[in-house]
């Protein structure tokens, strides 16, 4: 009997990890928690955030200082004092920073305050903004477009590496389908292709990919089985009143069982949730 393989197999590329401050890798055996407000929005805020992702031994604090929100008179973000908010708060509790980079005018910025810059799924494609931070010598997180190709994704982090910075986390963030019950789509089969065929460490963000704070914890759990490196995800102190998706927000009150669920999925692979 012939067997026919439908498929070529893929020989499975070793995953390159990105060394953030002095002791913590993205890509190794470690699975990595970065968690934060979407937006910066006061002191207090970022502060209670911080804490709550101390107290589980995280070690990356999220948060946005400049949103490329739809409407423009949505919450556009507080811009530089964010950034000095984050940083300020992020030091108190020993943590790292991410953040987003909007512009190719906000790379200086956020290389000065950030451990890790963002590239937003938005800007994705916008090629001088990959060019400047693929000049800069700090860790990027490039998100892949809503509506992009797994190939289109892995073209841009070229984009930044082709400028000399090859320290690259791609994210899966969701894509836009059909179907309106969720906000986006979790590309399981993203993560699990990207981990095969590149060598980036890859991290998942259920919070985008659902838009819904009930389903967070289960995509979380879905992108850690799917391989992922690591988990981005929206905390809150009053997710009601969050001024930029409030909808997909966790309370801090979540956080410890987010982390003791995606653990349990992690040590059934051999790995451990930092």
């Amino acid at each position: 009997m012939i067997v026919v393989e439908l498929q070529p197999k893929i020989e499975e590329t070793q995953t390159r990890p990105v060394a953030i401050g002095s002791d913590l890798n993205v890509g190794g055996s470690d699975i990595v928690l970065m968690a934060g407000p979407c937006s910066v929005e006061s002191y207090q805020q970022t502060r209670a955030a911080a804490e709550a992702i101390y107290s589980i031994g995280g070690r990356v604090l999220r948060g946005g200082a400049f949103k490329p929100r739809t409407s423009p008179d949505s919450f556009q973000g507080l811009g530089l004092k964010g950034l000095e908010i984050l940083r300020a708060v992020a030091d108190e509790f020993g943590l790292l920073v991410i953040t987003e980079a909007l512009g190719v005018e906000h790379v200086p910025l956020a290389a000065k305050y950030a451990d890790i810059i963002q590239i937003g799924s938005r800007n994705m494609q916008h090629f001088p903004l990959l060019w400047a931070v693929g000049e800069t010598d700090k860790p990027v997180l490039l998100k892949r477009g809503f509506m992009s190709t797994i190939k289109e994704w892995l073209s841009a982090a070229e984009h930044i590496a082709h400028r000399g910075n090859e320290q690259i986390i791609v994210c899966e963030r969701g894509i836009r389908s059909f179907d309106t019950a969720t906000r986006n789509t979790l590309d399981t089969n993203a993560i699990a292709l990207v981990k095969q065929s590149s060598p980036y460490p890859v991290i998942g963000d259920p919070s985008h990919a659902t838009g819904r704070a009930d389903l967070v914890l289960p995509a979380a759990r879905a992108a850690v089985a799917a391989g992922a490196d690591g988990l981005l995800v929206e905390i809150h102190p009053r997710p009601t009143e969050a001024l930029s998706d409030a909808d997909q927000a966790l309370s801090l009150a979540m956080l410890p069982r987010l982390a003791e669920e995606s653990g349990r999925i992690a040590a059934a692979m051999g790995r451990r949730l930092v």
